[in-house]
């Protein structure tokens, strides 16, 4: 490899390259003899770069490819495209995902979404038997404990059982458990679910915190919109396909104008709001790419530039028709609606 190469894989802290995966289909597909068992795409040619001392978000509905990702990278999956495609490159650090998994695991620090917590344990317990794990021991495991529980702010709860913590203790904790062997990168899935908006917004200042201070790359999965607002970057994929890559701001920019939705009125629903929608679609034509009325969630919702002139005009169209209507800027879930149609909340398979 030239010194070339290698000066530019050192500065992506994780490089992926057209990577695929496909789960074995059901064992009750493989019984049947009249079709042949069909594979899961969960994620088709996905390529991204993160930078190092960024925090990047990987942005999509549950089941859109998101965790199947997560579990790639932090080497729990191995990728598979099946016998006739390549299943494309994953590199954290300028190592190999596949051919160098040990080396990877020295470079990640990695929090799931499920607890990883002895609750019966204290604190200092919880990390002591992590840092073993990474063959710490002695005066540096006690110097590294001190120097995380104390930036994580658990220094006096550091002597109690973990099941009396609160969700965002414990998620601060979790933080702490995965940055004890000092990695490059901490891998983070979902780290807000189940937080109170308090503790989401204290776990964030720390995520944030450890970027400027100490320069850590982070990368996290997420559905939440607040998260994904945080983020450096954000990677926005859906039915296992990436969609876009780029900064907040620079994606909410996509949208020309201003976004409006509206509730039908009670009686209005069903198949009713489609055709409200199939009739501002006509009156209020023509439409940028993407921005023509579509139906989410019992609601219509368009883009158009001047909103506020816009609503006051659908107002006086269709008297009677309309509960509410509302016009803002755009936001990251209106990003998402207006790249793939859909709504994150929606639960795509893969």
């Amino acid at each position: 490899m030239s010194s070339t190469t290698t000066q530019t894989e050192t500065r992506e802290a994780i490089r992926v390259e057209n990577l695929s995966h496909k789960y074995p289909a059901p064992r009750r597909s493989r019984r049947g003899n009249d079709q042949p068992a069909r594979r899961t795409l969960a994620l088709d040619g996905v390529t991204f770069q993160v930078k190092p001392g960024e925090i990047f978000g990987i942005l999509g509905p549950n089941g859109g490819g998101k965790t199947t990702l997560f579990r790639i990278l932090s080497t729990m999956l191995r990728p598979s495209a099946g016998e006739d495609a390549n299943a494309g490159a994953a590199n954290i650090m300028a190592h190999d995902v596949l051919a160098e998994p040990a080396l990877v695991r020295q470079q990640l620090g990695v929090v799931f979404q499920s607890p990883s917590l002895d609750g019966k344990l204290t604190a200092l317990e919880n990390l002591r038997h992590q840092g073993r794990l990474y063959g710490l021991g002695g005066g540096e495991l006690s110097r590294r404990i001190d120097q995380w529980i104390g930036y994580f702010g658990l220094a006096d709860r550091q002597g109690e059982f973990v099941e009396r913590f609160s969700g965002g203790m414990r998620r601060r904790l979790e933080v702490a458990k995965a940055l004890l062997h000092e990695p490059k990168l901490l891998l983070m899935d979902e780290p807000a679910t189940g937080l109170d908006p308090a503790a989401r917004r204290d776990l964030w200042q720390k995520l944030m915190q450890l970027r400027d201070d100490k320069g850590m790359t982070i990368a996290l999965t997420t559905h939440l919109m607040d998260e994904a607002e945080r983020c450096d970057r954000l990677a926005i994929i859906a039915e296992g396909k990436l969609i876009a890559v780029d900064t907040p701001t620079n994606l909410k920019a996509r949208i020309g104008g201003d976004v409006i939705t509206l509730e039908p009125e009670a009686e209005q629903n069903g198949n009713d709001a489609d055709q409200l929608a199939q009739a501002i679609s006509e009156k209020f034509g023509p439409w940028d790419e993407g921005a023509s009325p579509t139906v989410a969630d019992g609601k219509v919702r368009f883009e158009k530039p001047d909103g506020a002139r816009v609503v006051a005009e659908i107002a006086a169209a269709f008297p009677g028709q309309i509960r509410s209507l509302t016009v803002g800027r755009p936001t990251i879930e209106d990003v998402f609606l207006h790249l793939t149609g859909a709504s994150l909340s929606c639960s795509d398979a893969g």
